[in-house]
């Protein structure tokens, strides 16, 4: 088993979190942040914290431990569904976090030639925008960035 080096192009918001501070206003003066739903000594980390808020958010509030047959499917239906996820970038140990509703991830050693002009125009094309809008809103966060953008970013883990 080898260490994964990866490069990822996300249509989102970078929310930082982890190994530096949260990029959103609902971050507290001491660097931690500020939700009714996820606190630094919560046992999850954030991603999984987060999902499960957009997910109820969604109105699938249905759990694991319900014990009903067939659940990570429809988990994993109610998750596509959602037209976005949070993705994590830096380190497998140190996780900083971003909202994104596309992400296109380039694995060591391989090679993707990207259409410019199409990804300009796939945003507005697959209504990105309010996804991400609707999932802050979910999520009670406000970020520092101003509007989505294309974050290029790197993974190692």
């Amino acid at each position: 088993m080898g260490t994964s080096t990866n490069a990822l192009l996300v249509y989102g918001y970078n929310l930082g979190g982890g190994e530096i501070e949260w990029l959103v206003q609902e971050a507290d003066e001491y660097g931690g942040l500020d939700t009714d739903w996820w606190g630094e000594d919560d046992e999850r980390d954030f991603g999984t914290a987060a999902t499960r808020r957009l997910l109820d958010a969604s109105g699938f509030t249905e759990t694991y431990e319900d014990g009903r047959e067939g659940y990570f499917s429809r988990e994993r239906e109610a998750e596509e569904a959602l037209g976005v996820e949070i993705e994590s970038y830096c380190s497998g140990d140190y996780p900083i976090f971003a909202l994104a509703a596309h992400v296109i991830t380039v694995h060591r050693g391989d090679l993707e030639v990207l259409d410019l002009a199409a990804l300009q125009r796939m945003p507005a094309e697959n209504g990105w925008d309010d996804k991400l809008t609707a999932a802050l809103s979910a999520l009670g966060l406000t970020p520092k960035q101003t509007q989505p953008a294309w974050l290029l970013c790197s993974f190692w883990g």
